[in-house]
């Protein structure tokens, strides 16, 4: 059984390269022309000959980014209260209906949004039509947040129990336990949580497509539309494959992977200098 395992572990890694290589594969006349950079930071105007997808990248960072500073405290708490801190009948409830909440189709988040969230944004905070990015990030921290809820619960959870007997008896309250305790020793899973939550949400695309406002200009404010690069592929997937429209889609592509990456290996050291100096 555990190597049965192992060789899914390790397919596993040898589809995500596969992966890689086939976006290195596709958009090489990228690299051939010498225009895969030139389109980091081009603006998107085809009229013009200009495929970059600057915009779509500012849009993206922005959004993600602002959807986890968002979603992370509120995730963290709620994770505190299933951990320990609230009666155990309401961290079984807590629990369901978080889970209950990752089953929830995307669609269905971004739908409720076009209703309800978008007017309120629209009358409330911006003059413009709603779509925007602080109704996009507003939509993905509710759509990350039962992702990160789990892994911090786990990672809370999966003290030593002897550690945490051994805090009752020395009379520490359940909110000490938690904070010097449980938090310390579940950094490593709840920097894993907030990995997954950054992951979904840079990568989802009907949220951002439905209630963005997919608007190709460069970002400016978070009232402001904008355009993910997941948006982009998905509205330009349908162009010609022979065209230079087609072939940035695979630039897009290769950005959300290295960013990801980039942004997994950097935290995964983190965890590992914090654990060394814990040592």
């Amino acid at each position: 059984m555990g190597v049965l395992f192992q060789l899914a572990a390790y397919g596993c890694g040898l589809l995500t390269i596969a992966v890689l290589v086939m976006m290195f594969q596709l958009g090489r006349p990228l690299f051939v022309d010498g225009q895969f950079f030139s389109l980091l930071s081009q603006v998107w105007q085809p009229g013009q000959q200009l495929y970059g997808i600057y915009p779509m990248i500012i849009g993206s960072i922005r959004i993600s980014f602002l959807a986890l500073a968002l979603s992370f405290p509120v995730s963290l708490g709620t994770a505190f209260l299933a951990a320990g801190l609230a009666p155990r009948p309401m961290q079984r409830w807590v629990l369901a209906m978080v889970r209950l909440m990752a089953g929830i189709p995307t669609v269905v988040y971004g739908f409720v949004a076009i209703f309800l969230l978008v007017p309120l944004v629209r009358e409330h905070v911006s003059r413009g039509s709603g779509l925007n990015i602080l109704t996009a990030s507003l939509v993905l921290a509710v759509l990350i947040a039962p992702t990160m809820v789990v892994f911090f619960v786990n990672g809370l959870r999966g003290v030593d129990q002897s550690y945490c007997r051994a805090t009752d008896a020395l009379g520490a309250t359940a909110v000490q336990r938690l904070l010097y305790l449980q938090l310390p020793q579940g950094w490593p899973t709840i920097v894993s949580g907030v990995i997954m939550g950054l992951g979904r949400a840079m990568g989802d695309t009907l949220v951002s497509l439905m209630v963005a406002g997919n608007s190709i200009g460069v970002p400016t404010s978070i009232v402001d539309s904008a355009r993910t690069l997941t948006a982009h592929i998905a509205l330009v997937i349908a162009a010609d494959f022979a065209s230079m429209e087609f072939a940035s889609i695979f630039a897009c592509g290769l950005v959300l992977y290295l960013f990801t990456m980039a942004v997994v290996i950097g935290l995964r050291m983190l965890v590992h200098l914090r654990t060394g100096s814990d040592r």
